[in-house]
């Protein structure tokens, strides 16, 4: 084979790649384009969902930072966790789970229910089942998810939610469907993301969202949006709805 030939087929297939890339998460046979790629910028992967670049996924090397002191003083996390819509035997679904900071704070709320603790890093996952042991929960499960879904079963949940982490989500359009069929109709999903409006904001602009790009990108699978409260010093605190009927 020559050299000219050789290098042909590898553009080729490089472009019979970016085609099948870009179509990944196409509704069933409509194969517009979802994803879109350009140069990453510092914070971000190079891959754009709806006008917006995905940002870089917090390593589990950085886990101290989602139990660092200051934290609910700053963010006021006991408010987000008393604002969520919780009955005592819900099931929830806590997506991005990190350490547990969350899960385990939304368990003492759903006493007689139980909390899915989903993450893509093992590393995540063996650090909350340590404190499960340490501190004899045992309404939390769980689940290593993957990166185009979280692995939950369908209509298994009455609540997800999602805090500082749907931004970095490497597929948004497949999540987002993925939680929508986990999802128990009439039931809410909450989305909580720095607010990009604000200009105090010290981390990187990808690590923040506007209300408007995370209610178009939410609604785009099927999700009502309810409302979007600002009783938090940092964040958006943003209410979808599963419709109870098609």
């Amino acid at each position: 084979m020559s050299r000219t030939r050789a290098i042909r087929i590898v553009v080729l297939a490089a472009l019979a790649s970016v085609v099948t890339i870009a179509a990944t998460g196409a509704r069933g046979s409509d194969l517009t384009p979802v994803y879109e790629a350009r140069t990453p910028s510092g914070n971000g992967i190079g891959k754009v969902y709806m006008g917006r670049e995905i940002a870089n996924v917090m390593s589990h090397r950085r886990m101290s930072r989602l139990d660092r002191p200051g934290r609910e003083r700053d963010e006021r996390t006991d408010l987000l966790v008393e604002a969520l819509p919780l009955e005592a035997n819900d099931a929830v679904a806590d997506i991005g789970a990190g350490t547990g900071y969350f899960s385990f704070r939304v368990a003492e709320r759903v006493p007689d229910g139980v909390v899915y603790a989903v993450d893509i890093q093992q590393e995540m996952l063996d650090e909350i089942e340590r404190r499960k042991s340490e501190h004899g929960v045992d309404n939390i499960e769980t689940l290593l998810g993957r990166i185009d879904d979280p692995g939950l079963s369908e209509q298994s949940a009455d609540l997800i939610f999602i805090v500082d982490a749907y931004h970095e989500f490497s597929h948004p359009r497949e999540m987002g469907e993925a939680m929508y069929k986990a999802l128990r109709p009439g039931g809410h999903l909450i989305v909580v993301e720095d607010r990009a409006e604000s200009k105090s904001r010290s981390s990187g602009a990808l690590h923040n969202m506007s209300e408007a790009q995370a209610r178009k990108e939410i609604t785009a699978v099927g999700f009502s949006w309810l409302r979007t409260e600002s009783f938090l010093p940092q964040q958006h605190f943003l209410v979808f709805e599963k419709p109870a009927s098609p």
